[in-house]
């Protein structure tokens, strides 16, 4: 099989790794625009060949892992080279805007929209790892509008490279991403941000940081070339999951003001809830 990724950074990089890892006879070539990342990516090994968007029309599946504003733009200057019978994956984190682009397109039957959740705060083609997919979810969205024969070479992949299945409709899949992904790098970048602000001596930050403040900060490290445009995209969600969010924490600071321990004791009691929710996750 030969797959093309366009985009070889943290997600193309690493599919392209699990995929010559469980697939016997894959050839990977790679698209992007960064010439650094596909020379890179070569001497990775994470790619086989470098290819043009008119090399498309001889592979059998295409992965798009660019930023999401990137990617509607990509899509359709996919789906007019590859040729009847290859299958289109993209690996965006919102997914209604790039469904809605391409919703009339005459090859709209190749495209599968695809999110895999899984990713680390790093990018670039050095930042690629194995198994990042491994026991992770896929969602897929709209496949009752993907050729079925399609379909099942996507499954076979995903299969493959050990991750479970979940189908949502384009909406509901941008609404619910916004409060378990979106709001999480915002929380990060501003408490990042927060504490940049008034920790002005770098070595006080370094020195006091302790594991607590080092995960739950973590994603600020993320490409705000990645996240900047996704937030653009799914905006009406995101300041929707801010608006809640906001009134918890100015609740919080209330309860503080009040000399509310007890209060507060309950809701951060009730909160550990979450534990269980992941550990039914995992």
């Amino acid at each position: 099989m030969k797959v093309a990724i366009v985009g070889i950074g943290l997600i193309g990089g690493s599919m392209a790794l699990d995929l010559k890892s469980a697939m016997d006879n894959v050839k990977i070539v790679g698209i992007d625009k960064n010439e650094q990342n596909l020379k890179k990516a070569k001497e990775l090994q994470l790619i086989d060949e470098v290819a043009t968007l008119k090399d498309l029309k001889t592979v059998q599946v295409v992965i798009i892992s660019v930023p999401v504003d990137v990617s509607i733009k990509v899509l359709a200057q996919v789906l007019d080279h590859i040729g009847e019978n290859t299958l289109v994956l993209d690996t965006g984190s919102t997914k209604e805007k790039i469904c809605e682009s391409v919703k009339n397109h005459s090859k709209r039957r190749n495209y599968l929209a695809a999110h895999p959740i899984a990713g680390t705060e790093f990018s670039g083609p050095e930042a690629a790892i194995a198994q990042l997919y491994q026991n992770k979810t896929m969602i897929v969205c709209e496949v009752e509008k993907t050729a079925f024969k399609l379909q099942e070479i996507a499954f076979d992949i995903f299969q493959r490279l050990g991750m479970r299945i979940r189908y949502m409709d384009p909406h509901s899949h941008d609404k619910h991403i916004a409060y378990v992904s979106h709001l999480s790098h915002i929380s990060a970048f501003m408490l990042g941000k927060t504490v940049l602000d008034k920790e002005k001596n770098e070595k006080d930050i370094f020195d006091l940081a302790g594991s607590g403040f080092a995960s739950t900060v973590r994603l600020a490290k993320s490409s705000p070339a990645m996240w900047s445009p996704i937030f653009k995209q799914n905006k009406e969600n995101v300041l929707e999951t801010l608006t809640e969010y906001i009134q918890n924490l100015n609740e919080f600071k209330n309860l503080m003001e009040q000399d509310d321990f007890e209060k507060l004791f309950e809701e951060m009691k009730n909160t550990n809830h979450i534990k269980k929710v992941l550990n039914g996750i995992n």
